[in-house]
């Protein structure tokens, strides 16, 4: 049997070679520029017949990504591949899970859809899933969801000293909990409200037991860099000393950096999403999960299932029903 092909989209070239490294598997390439008219040329440099293909594509900025990524499995499976998987360690539009106003597209069932009729099996690293159980929820293909925690407190374990673990909302309190609880350290969450994309206000206790503790921000995405400077700003107020953060997705643009770097003594965030922050590799935890064959269970009996196109153009009804 041949050796499974990852193959990375442009910008992923790095990460899914150390993949590849890991697992011993094949490493292609991908070959992709745009014509005068903006649209894209792909070409797989790489035979790809009868192989298991792994496309690697982190999903950050994730329009201009899209396309060729289609196009890209769309191809390997036309040119015989065996299987053609994702591996996407940020998976983008999971935020955009509820239509708060009229009209609005609630994205995550769209783009779910895009992914789960291209590919055979998707892997990606925490997932937004807070208003859904499970990835299953959403897509319609067998995923791996892995997670980043054991890393992350790992790192924090050899380079902070006393930490205090720092969740900044209530949606957090699932990640410091559980690096709290690997590595002996107390944790507290914030209160957070949020008014709009960039305008939040969070509520900060007094903290004064934990003064001789550096506190350590942590959580899922920054994105805005909104949440964190906020947060950072009260613990100082409090008396805390400058907190360190550590992310699983950093997503926020140089500009935001640079309003952040005065607030933490260093942020540091995993390679799911590449970013200047990038301190904790992920390629290792991937690897590891697909040489083991690693899946996420079943929807539990009588769970929603995901919303899957209908027998026309716009009408969606769940899996398994006809519409």
């Amino acid at each position: 049997m041949p050796k499974r092909l990852l193959l990375p989209c442009p910008g992923n070239e790095a990460f899914a070679a150390r993949i590849a490294e890991a697992g011993d598997w094949d490493c292609g390439a991908i070959e992709h520029r745009r014509f005068p008219d903006g649209e894209s040329y792909l070409r797989l440099a790489c035979d790809v017949a009868g192989r298991t293909i792994d496309i690697v594509c982190t999903l950050s900025q994730p329009d201009d990504k899209l396309l060729p990524l289609l196009l890209a499995a769309d191809t390997a499976r036309e040119l015989g591949a065996a299987k053609v998987n994702l591996i996407a360690p940020y998976l983008a539009y999971m935020r955009q899970d509820k239509r708060f106003h009229p009209g609005e597209a609630v994205s995550s069932h769209t783009f779910a859809r895009l992914l789960s009729s291209s590919f055979d099996h998707l892997t990606t690293v925490d997932p937004h899933l807070h208003r859904y159980p499970a990835l299953a929820s959403v897509y319609t293909i067998p995923s791996t969801t892995l997670h980043a925690t054991p890393l992350m407190a790992d790192w924090i374990a050899a380079n902070v000293a006393r930490p205090l673990l720092v969740g900044p909302d209530a949606e957090s309190e699932q990640w410091v909990a559980t690096i709290a609880g690997r590595i002996g350290a107390p944790h507290v969450v914030l209160g957070k409200v949020r008014h709009g994309d960039r305008d939040v206000d969070i509520d900060v206790p007094d903290l004064s037991a934990w003064a001789d503790h550096t506190p350590v921000l942590v959580d899922d995405i920054a994105s805005s860099g909104r949440t964190l400077a906020v947060a950072a700003r009260g613990l100082i107020a409090r008396g805390l000393p400058k907190p360190e953060c550590v992310v699983v997705h950093a997503l926020y643009d140089a500009a935001i950096a640079a309003e952040l770097a005065p607030l933490f003594t260093r942020i540091t965030s995993t390679n799911a999403a590449p970013h200047p922050s990038n301190g904790i590799d992920l390629a290792p935890l991937i690897a590891q999960a697909i040489g083991d064959g690693v899946q996420d269970p079943p929807l539990p009996e009588g769970a929603p299932a995901p919303l899957t196109w209908g027998g026309k153009l716009g009408v969606v009804t769940p899996a398994g029903d006809t519409a």
